[in-house]
């Protein structure tokens, strides 16, 4: 277990650095999307705000606001 306790002392000395330098960890849930009914989940989502124009609004802000220097389409 020599190994391993090299690997939790280097992991250790990064996050303090991260903490150092103004970082600090946070937990983030998503949905699993291997989960059995995700995509169809998905659709039924998107069925429901297909027409709505609050949904167009909010999503032509959005891809007016995106800042996408440097990716390809």
């Amino acid at each position: 277990m020599r190994h391993m306790g090299g690997v939790l002392e280097r992991v250790h000395k990064y996050r303090a650095k991260l903490r150092t330098e103004g970082m600090r960890p946070i937990q983030i849930w998503v949905p699993d999307t291997r989960r059995s009914g995700f995509a169809e989940e998905c659709r039924r989502q998107s069925l429901l705000v297909k027409n709505d124009s609050h949904e167009k609004e909010l999503l032509d802000f959005l891809d007016e606001a995106a800042d996408r220097e440097g990716w390809e389409a």
